[in-house]
């Protein structure tokens, strides 16, 4: 869901790590899922990339963490911020929307995983959803 069309610009919050996405999809999926609610502190909203379209200016701080046997997180080990999520094996690579800079174009797609969300909030009826991927 979505088209590859923009060139974003984003960051962490201490910006030690920040980086140019082209190509980027224009839709963010809100992702629902324990790990993601465990690692970002509520929902994780992400758009995509190729990996090869993604150049980083710093990434000093940038670390990764195997979040299960299929796949990895990429975080900022100084101010903490939540960036990437990376399938194993793929060529494309989730980045968190609240680390783009904006105005940046972006939508929202749809809400994935909502078999899994949490019981503190609801998702509009009108709103795509998806029990998983």
């Amino acid at each position: 869901m979505g088209n590859f069309v923009l060139t974003l610009n984003g960051r962490c919050e201490c910006g030690g790590v920040s980086f140019t996405a082209k190509n980027v999809r224009d839709a963010v999926n809100i992702c629902h899922c324990s790990q993601c609610r465990r690692s970002s502190g509520h929902l994780w909203g992400a758009t995509r990339a190729a990996i090869e379209d993604i150049e980083f200016h710093s990434q000093d701080t940038l670390t990764w963490y195997a979040s299960s046997d299929t796949a990895r997180r990429g975080f900022c080990n100084h101010c903490g911020s939540s960036l990437f999520f990376h399938m194993n094996g793929t060529d494309s690579m989730g980045i968190a929307a609240g680390s783009i800079e904006g105005p940046n174009g972006l939508v929202f797609g749809q809400h994935i995983f909502v078999k899994d969300k949490g019981g503190y909030y609801d998702i509009p009826d009108h709103e795509h959803q998806k029990d998983a991927y």
